[in-house]
């Protein structure tokens, strides 16, 4: 292919968006709306995960050693622990430490009081998991562990946070799926409109030798453009509207900042405008692709 033939069908393609006026503010709007819900929701959810996933890392299982375990058993035991693929780290808690925090936490100012250890043999590992769904895997290998008399879990906190991620999951996917079946609907039905409307035109030059891709070409780069058109405005939108919703929460709700972390707009953003870009380039080529493979057929 020429260049300037390309060149020729990427400015056919644009004439083509100032051509059907309507049917381009129609097909721009309809994209923009889908994707301006496709943000908002995908600003929600990714900062539900990040909570969750913050919440995760706090989960651990406590791995307690038989009564007169030696410390280099303790530490061989470590060493296997931290091996695991489940485990993201491992931190060993002597049983002076044990009993220091158990003091502080159940005598307050009268901990001093109390000088005896009665948690002699409490030293223990606290492992915090790289998945938390993985718990049950993890505590089923610390059990077999020779020297290992105990282990505790956060069992329900596991499983409510592999739930909670669970559908999540499953909702961004239904999402976008419905979003990108009505945008793709919706913008092939705008190309459909755009070749009904130059069908003598395409006749006129398909006699005259024009080959399917000339004549194609023009109605996926204006579907492409439109695509692009249809992605810029929401993220513009969604942008504006998320530094002002934490700026918001900030101020009128700043003990949340304590009890949960917000993504800043950046990083949420870093990961949403090329997806945006993408999903809107991809369903403007997509729906006007297909549609004129359908339907130019003269």
């Amino acid at each position: 292919m020429r260049i300037n033939t390309l060149f020729y069908c990427i400015w056919q393609g644009f004439r083509n968006i100032f051509r059907n006026k309507w049917f381009t503010l129609a097909s721009v709007a309809t994209i923009s709306a889908c994707l301006f819900l496709f943000g908002l929701f995908y600003s929600i959810l990714t900062n539900f995960q990040y909570i969750v996933k913050n919440a995760q890392q706090g989960v651990s299982v406590s791995v307690f050693f038989d009564e007169g375990t030696s410390d280099q058993r303790m530490q061989e035991i470590g060493e296997m622990i931290t091996k695991r693929v489940e485990v993201r780290e491992a931190q060993f808690v002597s049983a002076e430490e044990t009993w220091e925090g158990f003091k502080e936490e159940y005598f307050g100012e009268y901990a001093d009081g109390f000088t005896e250890n009665v948690l002699a043999d409490y030293a223990h590992y606290d492992v915090y998991m790289s998945d938390v769904s993985m718990q049950p895997a993890l505590v089923t290998y610390l059990e077999s562990i020779d020297g290992v008399r105990k282990v505790n879990q956060s069992a329900v906190t596991a499983q409510t946070l592999t739930g909670v991620n669970a559908i999540i999951s499953y909702v961004t996917v239904g999402i976008i799926g419905i979003l990108l079946a009505v945008s793709i609907f919706l913008i092939s039905n705008t190309v459909t409109i755009g070749i009904s409307v130059r069908k003598e035109e395409i006749q006129v030059m398909k006699y005259i030798g024009a080959t399917d891709f000339f004549v194609r070409a023009p109605f996926v780069i204006e579907g492409m453009i439109i695509g692009v058109i249809g992605a810029v405005i929401p993220l513009a939108a969604v942008y504006i509207i998320y530094n002002q919703a934490m700026l918001y929460v900030a101020e009128r709700f700043s003990y949340m900042s304590q009890l949960m972390q917000f993504l800043e707009a950046e990083v949420v953003f870093a990961n949403l405008t090329p997806v945006c870009l993408g999903m809107g380039v991809g369903i403007g080529f997509i729906g006007s692709f297909t549609t004129v493979r359908r339907h130019l057929s003269v």
